[in-house]
């Protein structure tokens, strides 16, 4: 993984401590990881982006290296906690990239502080809960408080038991994930608004549809008529469908960095 500038520091903000990590330098990014995981979730991806990027890894609401949050995990809430941060380091604006849960975070960043978010990078990211499929939103459902003594035999124990202040806070950060995860959602009608270039990633056996990816694009008003030989027809949005990945592995692909860095650097 790319040197830190600085290590892993805490924000407080909105109440609760945000553990982050700064890689690279130049525009900021902001980075977000899905469900269990870290900034150390992008595998690669990290070294990569902060070629050309100062990347901000943060570690969301009682994951990682942040310590356990006395609160309910809400997406709204860790998008203002994030748009917090952003002003906690004198950031005008920032691009942002999340994952699945924390693509879900970015999307509500973009929709609820839109003057602080300069680029989106949405991975494997549905606008609404029905948009995983039918056995994804099956396995959210089944969890719950008391799998979290099984998923002690899981690699996200194992990665969570190395970084976290306390590892003795896992019940906690399982019961306030598996609670936010039942919650229904459709964002549809706030995302034709979104003000800003927003690039929608996803693979091609990914935990949603590609289908979904389509529909999302078609939201923000891609894919409606032909570009035209002067591109004209072209929305400043972008879609990428990346072959061979599922919502287990593309976060550690490098086609992921490979695709979108020319969307960060503004093409």
């Amino acid at each position: 993984m790319s040197k830190t500038i600085a290590g892993p520091q805490l924000a407080h903000v909105n109440g609760i401590d945000l553990a982050y990590q700064v890689f690279g330098k130049g525009s900021p990014l902001i980075l977000l990881h899905g469900g269990f995981g870290s900034v150390e979730m992008f595998g690669p991806n990290v070294e990569l982006l902060a070629k050309h990027h100062r990347v901000i890894g943060v570690d969301l609401q009682s994951h990682g290296r942040s310590p356990a949050a006395n609160r309910p995990m809400r997406f709204e809430a860790m998008a203002d906690d994030i748009a917090a941060l952003i002003t906690e380091l004198k950031l005008q604006r920032a691009a942002i990239m999340g994952f699945s849960l924390g693509g879900a975070v970015a999307l509500r960043v973009a929709i609820q502080h839109p003057a602080v978010v300069d680029r989106l990078v949405l991975l494997s990211t549905p606008f609404k809960r029905s948009g995983w499929h039918p056995e994804m939103t099956a396995g959210m459902d089944a969890m719950g408080p008391e799998t979290a003594e099984p998923l002690k035999h899981s690699p996200m124990y194992e990665a969570y038991e190395r970084i976290a202040p306390n590892k003795n806070d896992w019940p906690t950060l399982v019961t306030q994930l598996t609670a936010a995860l039942k919650i229904d959602y459709d964002w549809s009608d706030q995302v034709p608004g979104l003000p800003m270039p927003v690039m929608i990633v996803a693979g091609d056996a990914d935990g949603l549809p590609p289908s979904h990816a389509v529909e999302f694009f078609g939201l923000l008003g891609g894919g409606k008529r032909d570009a035209s030989w002067d591109r004209s027809g072209m929305t400043r949005h972008r879609l990428a469908i990346l072959p061979g990945l599922t919502h287990y592995d593309i976060n550690l692909s490098p086609a992921v960095s490979e695709t979108v860095i020319p969307f960060l650097s503004g093409a």
